[in-house]
């Protein structure tokens, strides 16, 4: 009983959840942010590989 009285009171594994949250969240705004930035260099790439084959 002492065990369930001790592990309700304790707050460290409340505060461990709410990091890995919160590194979960940054972690999927990095994935977003780097699919856009992929997709922009992409697109330039492709740009001037077409331009590139305009001047041939």
């Amino acid at each position: 009983m002492k065990f369930i009285k001790k592990f309700v009171r304790d707050t460290e594994a409340a505060t461990a959840i709410e990091y890995g949250l919160i590194a979960a969240l940054i972690a999927v705004a990095g994935i977003t942010a780097m699919g856009a930035v992929g997709n922009s260099v992409s697109n330039t790439f492709t740009k001037v590989g077409t331009e590139l084959d305009k001047k041939r």
